[in-house]
């Protein structure tokens, strides 16, 4: 990932990234932090960058053109390759650890940090794509935040923690903060360390983790708690229809997708992006009722109400893309896996998953998913045999085996990793299959997932 700040002190960036993990990412080359000094860019013969404003006030503001320059010299001339660019403001939205997750996919990112008064309104219209705040309070400049921003994006780089886990353990993940930690010695000042870490048993201590991350989010963040009590309850309401709201108990569960509005067994929720609508329910009306309260413009929406399709498309434009039948794993015990060899797939063996899995017009999407970490491949002889993944929305698939491969157990021991993937995570695992794939369908139902009566439908503008 590139990140590129437009600054006028590049040695506070320099200086900020020269230190701990950013230092080791930077030396590893999975990020890459290019700090642009934007006083070079000036016209002025004495690299002047300021000027008062029009109307008068106080202070001083940056000017357009050295601003605009220098973001020129990363984004060049294509206007159709705009990189996206953050400025540093406390009039943006606030940086939350969801949006640092929606930075994290981009491979170029451009950090604008103001001085003065800010900068010219003119060349924030025509450059900027986000405005984002850390808080709100006022600072001297953009550059401190802007550490602050590459420091939490950096750490969601796959590699970069060393350990995936260690960046979806962490606060705010599901809104909940994270659960308390304890290190050598057992008893510090007369304070043991909770018996239940020390018994090896990993489901105690995942269920005390849980209840521990609870406790204090309730105390300390109560805005938090909220929000995860009203999406536990829902997920519990939807859950009396397990197999046809699977999708939806899923987003809620795991945190994919925020829930919108909800009434007994009838939900709206949003994906992290904002890109695709979750919605829920048994006939038309409630559908209507639902999207009534949605804000956004999302190019996704995924139901399971068949009679909704005809008012989706008059009057939102949405048509449906892809009918399926969703199979749902209702057990809470992992299945058995006879071949043990998976592990998340390796980005540099990308053009084969390409060659496998749709061609070139799905490399990006299987880019991302690899770097979410929720892509695997199982090995066979030292050499990949077949791949699996999970899908933006949560459906699990993108199952491929090589064909010197097949009819052997590596097939549905891929297809067991994603259910028990799904499981650890407090999810619900399920499948969207097409209507036409009758032997994948087999497969699931042969290995304890069960078909809902509903389909479910993929609609788009």
């Amino acid at each position: 990932m590139h990140f590129h700040v437009l600054t006028l002190f590049p040695e506070m960036i320099d200086s900020g990234c020269d230190h701990s993990i950013l230092k080791r990412a930077i030396a590893k080359d999975m990020i890459q932090v290019n700090a642009i000094d934007i006083r070079e860019f000036s016209q002025d013969k004495h690299k002047k960058v300021d000027d008062y404003t029009y109307g008068g006030g106080a202070g001083m503001l940056m000017q357009a053109q050295p601003v605009f320059d220098a973001w020129k010299s990363i984004a060049g001339d294509d206007e159709t390759k705009k990189p996206r660019t953050i400025y540093v403001t406390p009039q943006g939205q606030t940086f939350t650890q969801k949006l640092a997750k929606e930075f994290a996919k981009e491979e170029d990112l451009v950090i604008l940090c103001g001085h003065y008064e800010g900068i010219d309104e003119r060349v924030l219209d025509e450059i900027v794509t986000d405005r984002v705040s850390i808080g709100d309070y006022v600072l001297t400049g953009g550059e401190l935040p802007a550490l602050v921003m590459i420091d939490a994006i950096s750490r969601l780089v796959p590699g970069v923690l060393g350990s995936e886990e260690s960046a979806q353990a962490e606060s705010f993940e599901n809104d909940l903060l994270e659960y308390p930690q304890y290190s050598r010695p057992e008893v510090w000042h007369d304070k043991a360390v909770p018996e239940v870490l020390l018994s090896g048993d990993h489901k105690k201590i995942e269920a005390w983790r849980r209840e521990e991350a609870k406790k204090r989010t309730e105390k300390w963040r109560p805005d938090l708690y909220k929000l995860y009590i009203e999406r536990e309850l829902t997920a519990k309401r939807l859950s009396k229809h397990k197999k046809d709201n699977a999708y939806m108990i899923d987003a809620l569960l795991t945190g994919r997708a925020k829930l919108v509005f909800a009434w007994g067994e009838a939900a709206i929720a949003v994906s992290e992006g904002g890109t695709m609508v979750l919605l829920c329910c048994d006939n038309a009306a409630e559908g209507t009722e639902l999207l009534a309260h949605l804000e956004n413009d999302p190019e996704v929406i995924l139901h399971n109400c068949e009679e909704l399709n005809p008012i989706l498309d008059e009057k939102y434009g949405f048509r449906v893309g892809d009918e399926c039948f969703q199979s749902v794993y209702t057990q809470h015990t992992a299945l058995p896996i006879a071949h043990k060899d998976i592990r998340p797939y390796p980005i540099d063996q990308i053009d084969y998953a390409v060659a496998n899995y749709g061609g070139e017009d799905h490399r990006s999407y299987l880019l991302e998913r690899m770097q979410s970490g929720e892509f695997f491949a199982a090995y066979e002889d030292g050499e990949i045999a077949g791949f699996c993944g999970v899908h933006g929305g949560g459906s699990l698939g993108m199952l491929y085996v090589d064909p010197k491969y097949r009819r052997s157990s590596i097939g549905s021991s891929l297809a067991s990793y994603l259910v028990n993937w799904s499981l650890e995570r407090g999810g619900v695992p399920y499948a969207h299959i097409r209507l036409s794939n009758i032997a994948s369908l087999k497969m699931q139902e042969k290995m304890g997932l069960y078909v809902a009566k509903k389909h479910v439908f993929w609609t788009y503008k």
